[in-house]
């Protein structure tokens, strides 16, 4: 069955799937290859926020205590806080920042987190705790302007709720310094955002208790933040991870959970950001890497806007080493683009998304068509998933549309298309296909840059009575990108293809001998 696709809008295509990305601990982005690969993300997506781990924590070293004349002192240092946000600002994105580690020198415990070691336990001072963050957040308006920081969003810790990031997961504890945080921004200017409580899934217990606290206590917040995965329990193999997953739609469910929990409160009507999205939870889960995950995560960009004002994808680069450093290059990362720079298949599900219109004219289960603002028509079309792995897929997926396309009096479109699936745009198959090379050579890493990139037709197709018939076969996993864009030929009469090896035109006069 042919959809037809109306010419009137039905609505604004959102960026909340850009407004942030996620991104390993804060003192990786000193490195050469992560600030490559985000700037080439930013060439290709251009996210306008970045969030991380471990502003605070001791690698960074913000918080440096010494002691002068018997006094204990501390002395803010903010060395590689101004490297790395400089180079943000050069990137074009700015910090959605996290407020968290604790310092090792004002942590009440030894209790730590991840490979590198962030410490997750209350300060031993809140009063010492408040003079962090409010010169830390002073630093920044005095170094990038007030106006700047005001558009940075400041979230207080990462996932209180779980014993992992939080020492016993103790929610009035967890209260106390989000209230303290709080004030200490806002000390520095009212306008600046903060908010939280930057909790994992199933947590959504703690959303109406925070709403109390904070109307209670009179305690400013100006967001409320979540996060979102959709993986079962951990199986564990050498150097990776084994899942079982939801159906992306429970990812849009979970968007949408805070407002559901907040009707009714003071929250209510704040903005909600998921500060950290996927499906995995895990940093070394092979279904990161595939086609398959781009096929997967297709329909929670086209529709997630529409629920929040932004979803962060956790994260942009596989430059990354909560559990280590990495053993090869495909080792099921977070990122979009794994080390090196190879392009993953949801690498390119961003690039799509960033090639397409503003106004929506159509969605469906399987498809999102957009207009820009110069007429141009961007079809992304998705083939369905199953996540039991019980049922194969459909080898093929069939897509048929009727799509406007002007000015009146066009008659023919220019068609580029661009597809990602599990034979093109696949680095992880061509990755196996070599051997699974654990240190690629030079050689190869060209051909893996090569494998990943997408497959792209082109051709013409006829607009009748300002339509075009737009008929997609989707191979398994496949993602694609249909753009087009009315034709204006300016074809010279001369300019038949038909007659590229023709002899001289007999009806034209010969050249002068010797004369070209």
């Amino acid at each position: 069955m042919r959809i037809t696709v109306d010419d009137r809008p039905t609505g604004r295509l959102t960026d909340a799937w850009r407004t942030c990305v996620g991104t390993g601990r804060f003192d990786l982005a000193l490195r050469r290859d992560y600030q490559d690969s985000l700037a080439l993300v930013q060439r290709d997506v251009g996210f306008r926020h970045i969030r991380g781990h471990g502003l605070l924590s001791d690698g960074v070293g913000v918080h440096r205590p010494y002691e002068h004349r018997g006094e204990r002192r501390v002395r803010h240092a903010f060395t590689y806080v101004d490297q790395v946000v400089d180079a943000y600002l050069d990137l074009g994105i700015r910090p959605f920042v996290e407020l968290g580690f604790m310092p090792s020198e004002l942590a009440s415990g030894d209790q730590t987190v991840f490979w590198w070691r962030g410490n997750v336990t209350p300060p031993r001072s809140h009063s010492e705790w408040a003079d962090l963050v409010r010169a830390t957040v002073a630093h920044l308006v005095d170094r990038y302007g007030l106006d700047e920081v005001r558009g940075w969003p400041i979230e207080v810790w990462n996932e209180p709720n779980l014993t992992a990031f939080w020492r016993d997961a103790d929610r009035d504890a967890y209260h106390r310094l989000y209230e303290v945080s709080a004030h200490a921004v806002k000390d520095v200017d009212a306008a600046l955002q903060v908010g939280g409580p930057a909790i994992s899934p199933g947590a959504d217990e703690w959303l109406a208790p925070f709403a109390e606290f904070v109307a209670a206590r009179d305690v400013p917040v100006d967001f409320v933040s979540r996060h979102a995965y959709t993986s079962g329990p951990a199986r564990q193999v050498p150097f990776g991870t084994r899942q079982s997953l939801a159906p992306a739609a429970e990812l849009l469910d979970q968007f949408a959970a805070p407002r559901r929990h907040l009707a009714g409160t003071a929250l209510a009507d704040l903005p909600v950001h998921i500060t950290e999205f996927n499906s995995s939870y895990r940093p070394d889960n092979p279904i990161h890497d595939t086609a398959f995950h781009a096929a997967y995560l297709a329909p929670v960009l086209a529709g997630g806007g529409d629920l929040v004002d932004s979803f962060s994808y956790w994260t942009f680069s596989d430059v990354f080493e909560e559990v280590g450093v990495p053993t090869a290059p495909l080792h099921g990362g977070f990122g979009l683009l794994a080390h090196r720079q190879l392009k993953k298949p949801t690498y390119h599900l961003y690039a799509f998304m960033a090639r397409l219109g503003d106004d929506v004219l159509a969605r469906g289960p399987d498809h999102l068509v957009t207009r820009h603002p110069d007429g141009r028509v961007a079809v992304l079309a998705w083939a369905p998933v199953d996540v039991t792995g019980r049922e194969p897929t459909p080898e093929r997926h069939t897509l048929a549309l009727s799509v406007p396309l002007g000015p009146p009096g066009t008659t023919s479109a220019f068609q580029l298309r661009s597809s990602v699936s599990e034979d093109a745009g696949n680095v992880r198959a061509a990755w196996r296909e070599m051997g699974s090379p654990h240190s690629p050579r030079p050689r190869q890493l060209d051909a893996l840059r090569e494998a990943a990139e997408p497959a792209r037709t082109h051709r013409a197709l006829p607009v009748t009575a300002g339509r075009i018939d737009v008929d997609l076969t989707l191979a398994r996993h496949e993602v694609t990108l249909v753009e087009l864009t009315p034709v204006v030929d300016e074809t010279p009469p001369w300019g038949d293809d038909d007659r590229l090896l023709d002899g001289p035109d007999d009806t034209a006069p010969a050249d002068p001998p010797g004369q070209s």
